[in-house]
């Protein structure tokens, strides 16, 4: 169990994917996303969610990540966010996103 006070310094931020591209380096089949918050930067992130989701239909969708987890290295990229998705059975992901375009940067609570 984590606290209260744990959950809150976890921030999970809404932001627009900008940028798709391959990430062929990768050890599991993934993107490699630029992605908007508003204020708080654009970030990096990559994501193994090449089976559900196809580059060009990926920019311009809101996502929901964790932005304040530090820089990891994932062959010759830095990812410096984590995008949250479903994990389905098949280990299939399937991308976490509001209901409704929200300015980037908003906070999830």
């Amino acid at each position: 169990m984590i606290t209260w006070h744990d959950f809150e310094k976890v921030e999970v931020r809404v932001g627009t994917v900008l940028e798709a591209d391959d990430f062929p380096e990768a050890k599991n089949p993934a993107y490699q996303l630029k992605i908007d918050f508003g204020s708080h930067g654009i970030k990096k992130s990559s994501a193994q969610i090449t089976k559900l989701y196809g580059k060009k239909g990926l920019v311009g969708k809101q996502v929901i990540a964790v932005v304040n987890f530090p820089p990891k290295q994932i062959a010759n990229f830095v990812s410096e966010c984590l995008v949250l998705g479903v994990v389905m059975e098949n280990k299939e992901i399937v991308l976490l996103q509001p209901e409704r375009m929200v300015a980037n940067g908003f906070r999830i609570a």
